[in-house]
């Protein structure tokens, strides 16, 4: 088994799955809290699944968009926590 058939018939379908499940916690979740974190995974799944096609087409560019939308990710989650922590203090 090559890499490209590990990553084809393993790794692809998993991210697949928990990338569907996770967007059915994003939608269902019962706190804004929930969705947040729900909407992280969502950007590494897509992270994931940008280097997998990064590794499997040859185009190496493509990491450097994953890096880019790791750093939004993380960005947003830093925020997130902020507003979380100013608004408990106005509470």
């Amino acid at each position: 088994m090559t890499i490209y058939e590990f990553l084809y018939y393993i790794i692809l379908p998993i991210l697949s799955i928990s990338g569907f499940l996770v967007f059915l916690r994003f939608m269902k979740g019962p706190s804004l809290s929930d969705r947040v974190i729900a909407l992280d995974l969502l950007i590494t799944i897509g992270i994931g699944i940008i280097a997998i096609y990064s590794i499997i087409n040859n185009k190496p560019t493509l990491l450097d968009i994953a890096m880019i939308l790791a750093l939004i990710a993380f960005l947003g989650t830093v925020a997130f926590s902020y507003y979380l922590e100013k608004r408990s203090k106005n509470e």
